[in-house]
């Protein structure tokens, strides 16, 4: 039977430890759906949570390659924005813009392309399920969005997240993750004028197993509906599918109102 392949790390940063080893066809398929190359060294770094760095008596963790990260998903996410909305508010264009970097959207571009399974963690983590936790996946793509910039560049790492995290943008319930979409209902209705807001809720099924249904009305019209194990859920859900009729309806009427005063 042939070995397993593995994909190592000298571990030059830690002294005379054993290389880290990671599971080579996990890691190709995940570097394939990343669509980068990441020297063997920097992408051991980037997967290296601190639970098994403690386990491994202290090698180098991925929290300075997320620090990294970090900074740069900002700046691309930041550069798309202002160039893609140029009439957008300062107060809007952070709204998107953290809505598409927060925690629950990065893990979930995470479990989309494996990155879960590719993690090192230590015992702990692993028997808590730590390879499916929102902080750690969120945390590890951003460590491999640092890897990427530090191995190949600006660009390379401009690609993956135009790739991979710009296209939240156009999916509203993916955003809808990160954002407060009952906030920015009671914004555009106020600035709009429709009059004022409310959720319309019923519920169906056991006391244990309850699903709730709210329906959104601003000013007495109803937008649309939406469901959730919770009333808080279901207005979030209500909130979000009605916002692009809210939104032009606040535009329309504030366009309204300019001209009658221009009049």
């Amino acid at each position: 039977m042939a070995p397993r392949k593995s994909v190592q790390s000298s571990g030059q940063q830690s002294g005379r430890r054993r290389p880290v080893q990671l599971d080579q066809p996990i890691t190709e398929d995940l570097l394939k759906r990343l669509g980068v190359t990441i020297d063997p060294e920097t992408l051991v770094l980037a997967l290296t949570h601190r639970s098994y760095s403690y386990e491994q008596g202290g090698l180098p963790t991925n929290e300075r390659l997320e620090f990294l990260g970090d900074s740069v998903l900002g700046v691309v996410v930041t550069d798309h924005l202002y160039r893609t909305y140029p009439d957008l508010p300062e107060g809007d264009l952070a709204k998107m813009r953290a809505a598409v970097v927060s925690t629950r959207a990065l893990a979930s571009v995470a479990r989309t392309i494996g990155v879960g399974p590719a993690v090192l963690l230590g015992e702990g983590e692993r028997r808590t399920r730590g390879a499916d936790k929102d902080s750690i996946l969120a945390d590890t793509m951003e460590a491999l969005i640092g890897a990427t910039y530090m191995d190949q560049g600006l660009p390379a790492a401009h690609d993956l997240v135009h790739r991979l995290i710009i296209p939240l943008l156009a999916d509203k319930l993916a955003m809808g993750a990160g954002t407060d979409w009952k906030t920015y209902i009671q914004e555009a209705a106020a600035n709009g004028g429709l009059g004022a807001i409310e959720y319309r809720m019923e519920s169906a099924g056991p006391d244990h197993d309850k699903v709730f249904t709210a329906t959104l009305l601003v000013g007495g019209t109803p937008y649309a509906t939406g469901t959730g194990p919770s009333k808080k859920e279901a207005e979030r859900q209500a909130a979000a599918h009605s916002w692009d009729r809210v939104s032009a309806a606040a535009q329309g009427a504030a366009a309204g109102t300019e001209a009658a005063t221009g009049a």
